[in-house]
């Protein structure tokens, strides 16, 4: 198939998906911002921004919405999020469709992000039965006091390009059982999920007699955009996922209105080989956390940390598998490897090397791969490159540095404490692992001395992550949790209540106050 063949496939594919799923032509046609796909590099879509005063409108309609919603019981606000669940069920193929044509992302990956937002569905309409408060033990006689848990308000939504619906999902079924409406930014790269999803929500929703409108919007645009968000008094809490420079400019300006910030942020993941390891799920295990969705996961494998008595066994292996993945186009089967978000990532990706390499690390991989009808695309090889510490026992520069594309930096330890402490070095605290039949070192790298990281897994990878529990990390990936565990809480605001039921007025600690 030549260029202009595939780039019109893309095109009409896009616009065929996007009719079944019930976008209307005029959001996506016409539009100021084009949208390209990663899988050609050329336009396949015009989407419309949001102007200042559309953002306005849509929050002050998200607000007006918080207002009854709150007043629907969390078992009925739940049902809204099964009706949603069904939708997403019957648009599982065409959305995953969407994914892979807007991020890059080959099939079952794509599938798997949707089915990942139907799996938080079902949590979150079980959550709606769930949402506990305690009864508390009080000192005074005659009186009770408890927690309850309220709707917070308008939840804004920004999230970033590689799972560009999975992230709104996490925050949206959650915040809609809480009670609150969503307003939703997503990212400038892939504004057409967002506008499918928004289409399958009015579906769901138009099968709830207790939804009112303004549940759920979509705003596209720039940062002008995300700051309008950031910046609302309605807007109580804001879910921003992105990088470490993103979110050092969102919280401070939440702060500025004592909003909440949950925030999600970059992730320099590391795994560790230690001596005793199954190699070769071992070598599964990494080969997927570090190539899988082209290195642009926030929880992908950057750092390997190899025993220095199974190096030389366990590198030529990885290396054999880095050289044989199959790179392509994501749509077709077999691949396993699809394109990077666009050039400039690859160029941030050849950048990142060529310092690796003034460090004295050796590359394997890393060069452009040739698509048919991906000239203007970026196809990459996954590079693997074996580095030296340095003089002080510590890693080079390039390596305590995040660069989303897929580079695993491979290096030596000696002991466990070696490793574990190579692995807190770094600013990031998102993901990390360890791969091991001892379990003495298991039980090590999870306690308190072990893993600084928010996820702690043991013989399975960094990369990927089950809606049941907690999402998030810890220094400069910005402390955030969402999904599951008791995530929920940062959705909802907490009340303190004392009630005297006897006839007496007994104050705290014993006060008198006579009159």
């Amino acid at each position: 198939m030549n260029l202009q063949t595939k780039i019109a496939a893309a095109a009409s594919d896009a616009a065929q998906v996007l009719a079944r799923l019930g976008v209307r032509q005029e959001l996506w046609t016409g539009g100021e911002r084009p949208v390209r796909s990663p899988i050609t590099g050329e336009v396949i879509a015009q989407v419309h921004d949001a102007s200042p005063e559309q953002v306005q409108a849509t929050i002050e309609a998200a607000h007006a919405a918080y207002l009854a919603w709150r007043n629907v019981p969390s078992p009925r606000r739940g049902e809204l999020v099964r009706l949603l669940g069904e939708e997403l069920r019957a648009a599982k193929t065409d959305l995953g469709r969407l994914v892979t044509l807007e991020a890059g992302k080959i099939v079952s990956e794509a599938e798997g992000e949707v089915q990942e937002m139907i799996d938080i569905c079902d949590y979150a309409v079980g959550l709606s039965r769930q949402l506990f408060g305690l009864t508390i033990a009080t000192e005074r006689p005659d009186h009770r006091m408890m927690e309850s848990w309220r709707p917070l308000g308008v939840v804004g939504v920004i999230s970033a390009f590689n799972f560009p619906v999975a992230v709104w999902s996490w925050n949206a079924a959650l915040a809609l059982v809480c009670g609150d409406p969503v307003v939703w930014k997503p990212s400038e790269k892939t504004p057409l999920t967002a506008l499918a999803v928004q289409a399958l929500f009015e579906r769901a929703a138009g099968r709830c007699p207790d939804a009112p409108q303004g549940l759920s919007a979509v705003v596209v645009g720039g940062r002008e955009v995300g700051e309008a968000l950031i910046d609302h008094p309605k807007v109580p809490l804001v879910s921003a996922t992105g990088s470490t420079a993103m979110g050092r400019a969102v919280a401070p300006r939440l702060a500025t209105r004592f909003a909440r910030a949950l925030l999600e942020l970059g992730g320099n993941n590391a795994a560790i080989v230690a001596p005793s390891a199954d190699l070769d799920l071992a070598l599964r295990g990494v080969a997927f956390a570090a190539m899988g969705t082209a290195g642009q996961r926030c929880t992908t494998l950057r750092r390997l940390f190899v025993h220095d008595s199974i190096y030389d066994a366990f590198v030529p292996r990885l290396k054999a598998a880095y050289a044989s993945v199959a790179v392509g186009d994501p749509r077709e089967a077999g691949t396993l490897v699809g394109p990077l978000i666009d050039l400039t990532a690859f160029d941030a990706m050849q950048r990142a090397l060529t310092e690796a390499r003034k460090a004295r690390g050796e590359v394997t991989g890393g060069d452009p791969v040739e698509v048919p009808g991906g000239q203007v695309a970026a196809y990459v090889r996954p590079a693997l490159v074996e580095m030296p510490l340095n003089a002080q026992g510590g890693q080079a520069d390039i390596v305590r540095r995040e660069t989303f594309a897929p580079i695993l930096y491979v290096m030596r330890y000696r002991d466990l404490a070696e490793a574990i402490a190579l692995n807190n070095d770094v600013p990031q605290g998102l993901s990390s692992s360890i791969f091991t039949n001892d379990v003495r070192e298991a039980e090590t790298f999870i306690s308190e001395r072990g893993s600084d990281c928010g996820i702690a897994n043991v013989n399975i990878g960094p990369s990927g992550a089950e809606i049941g529990g907690a999402f998030g990390g810890e220094k400069e990936t910005g402390g955030g949790r969402e999904a599951g565990s008791d995530s929920w809480k940062a959705y909802m605001r907490r009340a303190t209540n004392t009630v005297n039921y006897g006839a007496t007025l007994p104050l705290a600690q014993g006060v008198k106050f006579d009159i």
